[in-house]
This record gives structure tokens, sequence and C-alpha cells, in this order.
């Protein structure tokens, strides 16, 4: 019985693993855009001019090595299993409601101020103490 709830909650959050992979590659593809055209304006040298990267050559090499990783990463089984495990563990989280949130905000930064005072003092009072015996 236990297997089947894990197994059908598992199955409801499949969009979610499948999501983060199509992030991934979105994510992968800019970054990989951007390393393509990093290496390739970065082969001008004084005595060698190499012609400005041409962007539509870069985003296809970019998003095609981001998609192709992408399924990859999706395809391997342990990769895949692990995704899966976080989501499963993600949507067991129980996340804060919104005044709650704003009002542990609140508590940290008034804690931190307080904090930030006090140390002032001691620092203002040790730098009094040795400035005094100097």
């Amino acid at each position: 019985m236990a297997d089947e709830k894990q197994t059908a909650t598992s199955f409801g959050l499949m969009k979610y693993v499948h999501l983060t992979f199509i992030a991934g590659a979105v994510l992968g593809g800019w970054l990989f855009t951007n390393i393509v055209e990093t290496v390739w304006t970065s082969f001008n040298l004084a005595w060698v001019q190499v012609p400005a990267p041409n962007l539509g050559i870069s985003i296809v090499a970019g998003a095609g090595s981001a998609v192709l990783l992408a399924l990859y990463l999706w395809r391997h089984p342990q990769i895949n299993k692990l995704v899966v495990e976080i989501v499963t563990e993600l949507s067991k989280v129980t996340w804060p409601t919104r005044k709650e949130l704003s009002s542990s905000t609140v508590v940290v930064i008034v804690v931190s101020i307080i904090a930030a005072l006090i140390l002032g003092a001691f620092d203002a009072f040790w730098s009094w103490v040795t400035g005094f015996i100097y």
C-alpha cells in the first residue's frame, strides 16, 4: 500500500522532474552560448584577427549541446532517480506562509541590528582601552 502511494506521488511529481531537466537545458544553453562566444572572441590576437562570432551559430551550438546533455542526463538512470528523489523530498517540505516569512524576516533584521550595536559598543570600548594604554 505504501509503495502504491509513493508511486502515485512520484508520477504526480514527474512534471516537476521534467521541468527540472528543461530548466537545466535552458540554463545550459545560455551558459554554453556564452562560452562559445567567449572562446571565439578570445582567439583575437594581435597578429591574427578572427571575425566576430555569428550569433546564430553560437546559439545553435550552445543550445544543441545543452539539449543533448539534458537528454543524456534524463536517460541516465542514476541521475534521473536522484532528481526524482529530490523532487519527492521537496514535496514533503512545509513552506512558511507569507505572514510567517515576513515576521521571521523582521526578527532576523532586529536581532542583526542589536548584535551590530553590541559589537560596535565592544569595539569602541576596546579601541578606547587600547588607545588609553598606548
